[in-house]
């Protein structure tokens, strides 16, 4: 009887993981940054617009950039593209 308790806890818990990171994601951007003569685009979602264009936005900044002052200033550019995904 144990071993069925388990596997009900394991995808009940799996189902949770699924829901809480799937669901709350309602918008999707892909964002084009260039610094320093470097160019990179990422795609992120979230729940909000601002929070999506944000972690994109920093995640092709963490391609471009190197340490933390330029990662900050690359961050605060203003992207050379936003596309709103479906």
């Amino acid at each position: 009887m144990k071993p069925l308790y388990f596997i009900i806890g394991a995808i009940a818990f799996i189902g949770l993981l699924v829901y809480m990171t799937m669901g709350q994601k309602k918008y999707r951007v892909e964002v084009c940054v260039a610094y320093l003569g470097r160019t990179d685009c990422r795609t992120a979602s979230a729940a909000t617009k601002q929070q999506a264009q944000r972690t994109a936005t920093e995640n092709a900044c963490a391609v471009i950039a190197s340490g933390m002052t330029d990662s900050i200033a690359c961050a605060n550019t203003p992207p050379t593209s936003v596309k709103w995904l479906d």
